[in-house]
């Protein structure tokens, strides 16, 4: 028998997908394994790369995204190891991974599962790589914060265990989807992924399962992964917020179903939806804040920067301001907002370089509207040109303060 199948779900991550197959390579040395590969219809070329640079790997191409559970179990059906790894593509695995995990797992029978002690890009522990049943209870207190305010609490912190020692081996409840090494006769036994998730809650309910089917899981920090998180998913967009406040109701309505525990549920039920509703509030607002910004910034220019310039550059008597500025100032701002979104001046990042590609772009496009649409274009010229100076001023100055800011504040 095989000793491990490698299993990895991959959407949209093309460049991390070849770096975790390249660590996972190294990995491999000396151990009988095979991985597969299940694409869910990546637009990135990602199953190409697979199959030209990593040709000994068993690749599944789905024409739709089946989510994780479907198609971590399409693998499974092929997977002839004793040993499964489900891994998730943005993960580097280091070379020691496999041979500690099959050694622990060797020598310790009653394990179902075990997890490795996982870090970001950064070097930060993570944690997630050891959790706790979410009761309601327990739900209840990390879906109001109280987790992260109390984090080695027994009590309110018990969602990431945070009273056990990081570097010890301990028994603990839940493992997570990045990194799940299970026995083959244990998932045979427990059942597999739980396909009504489509992404999330997944891991939790697998763990559950097999607590229930007297498995023990493990979390064993002798060796450890780099987990670059949510690269598959874009944490950002409010169909992630769905998705996952979606997967934790599906495992509330399955898991949460005893004597006593209705008054409970209702708390817990409103939490999520009123920690949903939050979340898509604050994505819409990070998004919209920006060109809000960049909006009050033209129009401050438009009724501040002419003015002074006019009386150097005009003929007496020749004025900037038009009649009808409740019609100009509205379309010049549309015109140069559109031009930084289409520059791609509102991604994530700081992108000043786009956006004063946008603002250049835009003023052009200003100036051609003035030129074919408004007699005397000319003299918007010169005041086109100290308007597209502070705007462009004006909005990298934010976009480094914004910058700083979320640095500051651990997002960025």
């Amino acid at each position: 028998m095989i000793k491990l199948s490698v299993i990895i779900v991959s959407y949209n991550v093309k460049l991390l997908l070849d770096q975790c197959l390249r660590s996972v390579k190294k990995a491999s040395s000396g151990i009988e394994s095979e991985t597969f590969v299940v694409d869910n219809n990546s637009l990135d070329g990602s199953s190409g790369l697979v199959a030209k640079k990593f040709p000994d790997v068993n690749l599944i191409i789905n024409n739709v995204n089946r989510g994780f559970s479907k198609a971590s179990n399409q693998a499974l059906l092929h997977a002839r190891g004793k040993y499964i790894l489900f891994l998730n593509p943005d993960t580097l695995v280091e070379e020691d991974t496999f041979k500690r995990c099959i050694e622990f797992m060797d020598s310790c029978p009653g394990a179902g599962a075990v997890g490795v002690k996982m870090i970001d890009g950064k070097g930060k522990f993570l944690p997630e790589s050891k959790r706790a049943v979410p009761t309601p209870l327990v739900a209840f207190f990390k879906i109001c914060g109280l987790t992260a305010l109390f984090p080695r609490s027994k009590l309110f912190g018990k969602y990431y265990l945070g009273h056990l020692d990081n570097e010890k081996t301990h028994k603990i409840e839940v493992l997570t989807g990045a990194f799940f090494f299970a026995r083959k006769t244990a998932l045979d036994k427990t059942g597999w992924f739980d396909e009504d998730f489509f992404m999330y809650g997944e891991d939790i309910d697998l763990s559950l399962r097999m607590l229930k089917n007297n498995y023990s899981i493990y979390y064993h920090p002798v060796t450890r992964i780099t987990h670059y998180k949510g690269a598959s998913t874009r944490k950002s967009s409010v169909n992630y917020v769905l998705i996952f406040y979606k997967a934790m109701i599906i495992y509330a309505k399955k898991h949460f179903d005893f004597p006593g525990s209705f008054f409970l549920m209702i708390l817990f039920y409103i939490a999520i939806w009123l920690r949903a509703s939050l979340s898509i509030t604050r994505r819409i607002i990070s998004r919209i804040a920006a060109p809000v910004f960049d909006a009050a910034i033209i129009c401050a220019g438009y009724l501040v920067v002419p003015s002074s310039w006019e009386q150097q550059l005009l003929p007496a008597g020749q004025a900037h301001l038009a009649e009808n500025q409740f019609v100009i100032i509205p379309a010049i701002i549309l015109i140069w907002i559109t031009a930084i979104y289409f520059s791609g001046g509102y991604r994530d990042q700081l992108e000043i370089s786009r956006m004063l590609r946008g603002v250049l772009f835009g003023a052009m496009a200003i100036l051609l509207v003035y030129g074919m649409l408004i007699p005397g274009w000319h003299i918007k010229t010169v005041t086109i040109i100290p308007l597209a100076l502070w705007a462009a001023l004006g909005m990298s100055l934010t976009r480094i303060a914004f910058y700083f800011f979320r640095k500051k504040a651990g997002q960025h």
